[in-house]
């Protein structure tokens, strides 16, 4: 690990500004992903951020009747919350699937939502990997790809967003709340906060420099059953090969969001829409231009079964 000069800040706003004035820096929180990539001399930030001593581990509900989440809100914490568990049920489901317990005890919302990707070359430093090293090649596209992209990916990048949890977050429709350094709050849909791959894979969100994640607000609570399904090669401390989130009304309509699939969770509202004639009208609107590898191309059906398998259950 390379030698890095560490702080604590008091407000979020001197967080951002600190970002900004040392170049290289990052803030960390949690640490489960950063801290790992750091012994790994993936990330090597000349500063962190010690953002844990800010007032952003509560979850309050808004005058909208949704609720405010902390950026520091620890995974535990929130699967366990009962408003959550109550009118939120695909989002504990999806926490509670995701690593393991000592790791949701430490790991935070924002962090869950920034983690990186798992591709096996970006860990490797000996193999190209484009996110890593910008125009240096992609070694998944000719190489080992069984858990990689089958939608949205690009000739540059096919690696997975491998957070449980987001999912569930664009499902309901989560908004982020950001403070940058200049003190300016703005709001992020998370369905605009993943950035396609495209000839850039390694920036990989909607943040510009030293912004800060402080909350994440959920809309009011929309009823219906609440399901999260993810499949993996073993029952526990695995990323998804296809996870599958869904909200039903007994009306038969709803909305579902796909993980496993691409560099972000996996939405469509047009496919949404589709859901009261079927899931494989869900399904074909959803992988209309998916381009899998030889190596992933049982993700589609896998994808189809599990959703046509979860909209069934949702029914009743």
């Amino acid at each position: 690990m390379k030698a890095f000069t560490f702080e604590r800040v008091k407000t979020p706003a001197e967080a951002a500004e600190s970002a900004q004035r040392n170049p290289g820096a990052k803030f960390i929180a949690g640490g489960t992903n950063l801290l790992d990539l750091m012994k790994l001399e993936i990330e090597t930030p000349s500063h962190l951020i010690d953002v844990n001593t800010l007032a952003l581990n509560k979850i309050e509900s808004t005058d909208e009747g949704g609720l405010r989440i902390g950026a520091l809100v620890r995974n535990t914490d929130l699967a366990a919350d009962s408003r959550i568990r109550r009118d939120y049920a695909v989002l504990s489901r999806a926490l509670l699937a995701g690593a393991s317990g000592q790791l949701r005890n430490q790991a935070t919302t924002a962090g869950n939502l920034l983690q990186r990707t798992r591709c096996p070359y970006f860990y490797d430093t000996n193999q190209p990997c484009n996110k890593r090293l910008p125009g240096s090649g992609c070694a998944a596209l000719e190489g080992f790809s069984r858990q990689h992209a089958v939608v949205g990916a690009s000739r540059t990048c096919i690696a997975t967003h491998p957070s449980d949890m987001a999912v569930a977050m664009r499902l309901l429709d989560a908004v982020i709340e950001t403070v940058n350094p200049n003190g300016q709050q703005r709001k992020i849909p998370l369905a605009d906060f993943y950035r396609a791959p495209g000839n850039t894979p390694h920036l990989e969100t909607a943040l510009t420099s030293g912004e800060l994640i402080t909350a994440i607000t959920l809309s009011p609570p929309l009823g219906g059953t609440h399901i999260y399904r993810k499949i993996r090669d073993r029952a526990s401390y695995a990323f998804a090969l296809v996870s599958v989130a869904a909200i039903v009304q007994p009306d038969g309509t709803g909305r579902v969001a796909l993980g496993g699939v691409a560099h972000k969770p996996w939405r469509l509202e047009e496919a949404d829409r589709q859901l009261s004639n079927g899931s494989q009208q869900v399904y074909e609107r959803l992988f209309a231009d998916a381009r899998p590898t030889p190596e992933n191309e049982f993700k589609l059906i896998l994808a189809q079964r599990t959703l046509a398998s979860v909209l069934t259950q949702a029914r009743g």
